[in-house]
């Protein structure tokens, strides 16, 4: 976990067109989530079993050339500084151009892997034209981002970089918790509340990533790892461009957690970039809690926390069932209730539901309202079970599973947490044959 691919270079080279192939040709599909700056993707992708997540940094549309040229500049600093592998796309079309030897440039002085991905060799004939690539100093991968073609060798390559990376563990078998959401909505401040008494803070361990800092907290009866992602570590070289550095650490800090404190700014409400990140969460299939902190900011009257609560709920809809914390962290105020909430969905991604008590729940629920005929044949969900997995997951077994409906299943979910405390916790649900 924590592996992060960025595709860099000049628009018009076909990055986008990558990313989407990378994402989709999945057993799960997951579509591109945009990102918290224009034109930025961010989704996760697979090969060979190995799970990674791409980033990509997206065309710039300016009206100054000098402005455009330094954000290419920009995104590759942040590619060099925050992901594990980094692609250099550029294309056989127009052949090197003063910005890809301009990126190339930066690369070189780069620690990071870097695969050099020449673009739009549709054919064979065109294969030939990859060569001049080979001037910047890195091997070159051919490939048709518009059909696939090439892409299973670079793969390949790139995943070895993965498989080769040491994962080390934490010591105790504690819940990992990460504070995450976009800069300005009190991240430092959360984390600083409870961080502020270093003496009964155990010295910080190193994480499952190179870059992570998990850090004890050991207070009030809580004990579990905090996965910092908000002003522990040095930002290094980065100065900005804070929106698309934040993701990337998010990311990170996702793939590592099981319970995210999603945190927003209570005055501005759940906005779309809010909405970016938590579905990042439920694609990792991790826990949650929505922190709305600055409360204290806010003006209130009767029931207003539960008017908030309702708007934020119809903007993460359909996923509602996520407990909501509104908190003043520079007055710490409930600060402790979000950790007890953190806690209390950390317990309930790991429920486990007996074979027996989930089929004599949810097997009457089913003959109560069958799923709809189709083409004239009916669905018969026979039986029901737990899967082995880290976070809660079903499987139905039934005569027709290629026939289920997406609102079918909505429905069974909506069942299993009605009569199972699933709340913060994403749900996946499979129809296999029976």
């Amino acid at each position: 976990m924590g592996n992060i691919i960025a595709i860099v270079g000049r628009p018009n080279v076909g990055k986008s067109t990558f990313f989407n192939l990378l994402i989709k040709d999945r057993d799960a599909i997951v579509d591109a989530t945009s990102g918290v700056t224009r034109d930025r993707h961010y989704g996760q992708s697979d090969w060979n079993g190995i799970e990674f997540s791409v980033i990509d940094t997206g065309g710039y549309i300016e009206n100054s050339d000098d402005v455009f040229e330094e954000e290419i500049r920009r995104q590759v600093q942040l590619a060099i500084d925050e992901t594990d592998v980094i692609i250099f796309m550029v294309d056989v079309v127009n052949g090197i151009t003063p910005l890809d030897e301009d990126v190339a440039r930066m690369l070189r002085h780069s620690t990071k892997k870097v695969f050099l991905v020449a673009n739009k060799t549709d054919n064979n004939q065109q294969i030939a034209f990859g060569d001049e690539f080979y001037r910047f100093g890195f091997s070159v991968y051919c490939i048709s981002a518009i059909n696939g073609s090439g892409t299973g060798e670079l793969l390949d390559d790139v995943v070895k970089e993965f498989s080769a990376t040491e994962i080390e563990q934490t010591e105790l078998n504690l819940p990992k918790y990460a504070v995450v959401g976009r800069p300005n909505v009190g991240k430092s401040t959360f984390i600083n509340a409870l961080l502020e008494e270093r003496r009964t803070i155990v010295t910080d361990i190193p994480g499952t990533t190179r870059d992570s800092i998990y850090t004890r907290y050991n207070r009030f009866g809580f004990d579990f790892y905090l996965i910092d992602t908000a002003g522990l570590r040095k930002k290094g070289k980065v100065h900005e461009n804070i929106e698309f550095y934040s993701v990337m650490r998010s990311i990170r800090a996702i793939e590592d957690c099981d319970v995210c404190f999603l945190l927003i700014d209570a005055v501005n409400g759940f906005e779309a970039q809010d909405a970016n990140i938590l579905r990042l969460i439920e694609r990792n299939k991790k826990g949650v809690v929505i922190v709305s902190n600055k409360w204290d900011l806010v003006e209130k009257e009767n029931n207003t926390h539960k008017v908030f609560e309702k708007a934020i709920k119809e903007k993460t809809a359909p996923f509602t069932d996520i407990p909501v914390v509104f908190t003043s962290a520079i007055n710490k105020q409930r600060v402790l209730k979000a950790l007890e909430a953190g806690q209390a969905v950390y317990q309930n991604r790991s429920l486990k539901i007996t074979t027996s008590k989930l089929n004599d729940v949810m097997l009457p629920l089913v003959d109560k309202f069958h799923h709809p005929s189709v083409k004239g044949k009916e669905i018969n969900i026979k039986y029901i079970t737990q899967l082995p997995t880290p976070f809660p997951a079903f499987a139905f077994f039934c005569n027709l599973p290629q026939y289920v409906k997406e609102s079918y299943k909505n429905y069974l979910e909506n069942k299993i947490r009605e009569h199972f405390n699933f709340s913060g916790v994403p749900i996946q649900i499979f129809f296999r044959k029976k």
